[in-house]
């Protein structure tokens, strides 16, 4: 059965239908706390609870841990990109820990960014080592994956794009808000991810709405090909990609051809003022909701609120 782990500044909590009991463990990392399971199986049948509205939450993966994300992992999203994901590769990109903000804290879009986009993903979060070369299976997958959390991808097209690279456009601070909760699910319930179903809404419009069904590579094939190089550990987290919605669009393929013909720099700047157009992109204000479940409800990772404000 899940167990839904929330933390707030100075302490970690078990949320239920009553409350949340406070879990009683001195761990001040979630690689910490998912050792001292005892403290948090206390919790959950606790009947000392205080109302969770009362709590002001944080992400409950702490850092600093390992962020790893997949790209283009959907194939709704890789058709909008323009590509076909027959033949698109299991990659990876890193962001720095340092992106990881709450799930309500504001997403702070800097000065020099003018094109802020959004990626409602799940995050898996690891409860033991994963060393170089460990051997995934179906049957172990849940040795490995302890929980689910949800997660914004946040990225700075216009940084990303002409650089090439993932890292710096996806890694300012707030940019991988987390949470609300650290849903922790045994084997039988993680056999269910592909009936997760991850939304996002801007300003109360919905944007993105795609079951895991969609996902091109998922956790065991993932991972097998991650360990071959990557080292995981206790409280690090990998996400897993978006569906389509997001802001970003592609080109046409004409204007693609044509663009191909020009100098990089004079592409970029046409491609761009084309973008700038676009309205889905966020701005200063815009309120960000994201939500992960299954539609039945027996699988819940919560709904995040964000608010987007633009440094001057």
């Amino acid at each position: 059965m899940s167990i839904s782990v929330l933390r707030t500044a100075d302490a970690w909590w078990v949320a239920k239908p009553s409350g949340a009991a406070e879990v009683g463990t001195a761990a001040t990392t979630t690689g910490q706390l998912l050792a001292d399971r005892q403290a948090i199986v206390a919790a959950a049948v606790s009947t000392e609870v205080v109302p969770i509205e009362t709590l002001s939450l944080v992400s409950p993966v702490t850092a600093p841990c390992r962020v790893v994300a997949q790209m283009t992992n959907f194939a709704s999203h890789v058709k909008d990109s323009g590509m076909d994901p027959e033949t698109v590769p299991l990659t990876f990109f890193r962001k720095t820990s340092g992106s990881i903000s709450g799930p309500y804290d504001d997403v702070v879009r800097p000065s020099h960014v003018r094109l802020l986009d959004y990626e409602v993903e799940i995050g898996l979060v690891f409860g033991r080592s994963m060393p170089v070369g460990t051997s995934i299976t179906a049957d172990n997958l849940a040795d490995y994956v302890t929980g689910l959390v949800v997660t914004n991808d946040v990225s700075a097209r216009d940084v990303q794009l002409p650089k090439t690279q993932f890292y710096e456009a996806k890694s300012y601070p707030t940019f991988t808000p987390v949470g609300p909760a650290l849903v922790l699910l045994d084997a039988d319930e993680l056999k269910r991810f592909t009936d997760l179903r991850l939304r996002l809404w801007v300003n109360g419009e919905p944007r993105q709405d795609m079951t895991v069904a969609d996902m091109i590579y998922g956790p065991v094939e993932t991972l097998q090909a991650l360990t071959r190089f990557q080292r995981m550990d206790a409280g690090d987290l990998l996400l897993t990609g978006t569906p389509v919605g997001t802001a970003i669009s592609a080109p046409a393929k004409s204007v693609e051809i044509i663009g191909s013909l020009l100098p990089a720099a004079i592409k970029w700047k046409l491609f761009f003022k084309g973008q700038a157009k676009n309205p889905k992109y966020l701005r200063d204000g815009d309120v960000i909701e994201a939500a992960v479940s299954t539609d039945d409800g027996a699988i819940e990772l919560g709904r995040q609120r964000t608010v987007v404000r633009h440094t001057r």
